[in-house]
């Protein structure tokens, strides 16, 4: 029969071995949890810059645009400028 000494060391062994795994097991649900959370980070980055992409390109087209506009603008302004100066278009 074993002494109490060399049962009490085995079921500490055994205690330690049972808290080692659940500790693992806490530790891979952490790892888990964290990848997730960082998955979920990285996807609300994606999201952000794809939608400042967008709205830096719809507002360069829309500047484009007004360019455009004023160049017309621009031209018709000379065009009457020559006729009512008299000078003919060059």
């Amino acid at each position: 029969m074993k002494s109490f000494e060399e049962l009490d060391k085995e079921q500490r062994q055994r205690e330690n071995t049972l808290s080692s795994q659940l500790t693992g097991e806490n530790e891979m649900q952490d790892l888990t949890h964290f990848e997730a959370s960082l998955s979920q980070q990285q996807n609300k980055i994606l999201f952000e810059i794809t939608t400042q992409i967008e709205d830096t390109e719809n507002a360069l087209k829309q500047a484009e645009q007004f360019v455009q506009r004023i160049k017309k603008h621009l031209e018709k302004l000379k065009s009457l400028q020559r006729v009512l100066s008299g000078k003919k278009a060059k």
